[in-house]
């Protein structure tokens, strides 16, 4: 049991890094989300289920749905700025 604890912390740092120097937004997203599971995993490993299923809903879930959102809009934003600028 300790060998997986140590392994899923091991990915965690791993996760932390990638996501620090990922230059995609959409990567970084995917990788928080990653992040976030197996966070969720180790609050299981420890015996606290009530943190695991909030950390499954509000960190993988919630959090990455509006960084989905908030990348969609931007990106609708950048898209009708370089078409305003066509026209002019």
């Amino acid at each position: 049991m300790t060998f997986l604890t140590y392994l899923l912390m091991a990915f965690l740092v791993g996760c932390a890094i990638a996501a620090s120097f990922s230059r995609n937004l959409l990567n970084s997203i995917l990788i928080f989300m990653s992040y976030s599971l197996v966070m969720s995993i180790i609050w299981i490993l420890l015996e606290s289920p009530d943190l695991a299923i909030t950390e499954a809903a509000v960190g993988a879930g919630v959090t990455s749905v509006l960084f989905f959102v908030t990348l969609k809009k931007i990106r609708a934003i950048e898209k009708e700025e370089s078409d305003g600028s066509k026209e002019e």
